[in-house]
């Protein structure tokens, strides 16, 4: 009886190890994935909405400007992850003709609000109360971003947490 508790604690010894090693080994997804939509090289849809904490945003008025649209909600943990990177960003591009914007998605007004001010938003976030700014982009979870040129079209498609690296990449590749 002993042995085979012996043998059984040392077995399941051996499987929690061999998965730590695992989990340590392994190469996490540190950026978002580029990702194909109808909408690239396309004009953006519109967007014209609520910001919280009152104003109004529309893309139309950013342009000649890089827009970077972030679709994001405060249940979503990927957007716990990228949202001090979104801030970073906005900080460091806001004099350099580059727009960083969020959308609420399939959230509440109070959440998101709760969630701009923990996080320390340094951007502008919109409302899309029935998602009619997320069906138009054709975006299905957050975080999903965008990257618009200064014209106005939608030149990548981003799934997942981005980081500010990703974001300067990307952003100096649309510029040219």
């Amino acid at each position: 009886m002993k042995r085979t508790i012996m043998v059984t604690s040392l077995c399941a010894l051996v499987v929690v190890v061999a998965f730590s090693i695992f989990l340590g080994t392994r190469h996490p997804i540190t950026e978002a994935t580029n990702a194909p939509s109808p909408l690239l090289g396309k004009m953006a849809p519109a967007v014209k909405a609520e910001k919280i904490g009152g104003g109004t945003f529309s893309l139309k008025s950013e342009r000649g400007k890089v827009v970077v649209l972030n679709f994001w909600a405060s249940w979503c943990e990927p957007c716990v992850v990228e949202a001090p990177n979104l801030s970073t960003f906005a900080w460091q591009e806001r004099n350099k003709g580059v727009a960083v914007v969020g959308v609420v998605f399939n959230d509440t007004v109070s959440a998101a609000s709760a969630f701009a001010t923990h996080y320390g938003s340094l951007y502008p976030s919109v409302v899309d109360p029935g998602g009619a700014i997320a069906n138009r982009y054709g975006v299905t979870s957050p975080p999903t971003t965008y990257v618009i040129d200064a014209k106005g079209r939608v030149e990548v498609t981003l799934l997942g947490a981005v980081s500010v690296a990703q974001l300067e990449r990307v952003v100096k590749r649309v510029e040219r």
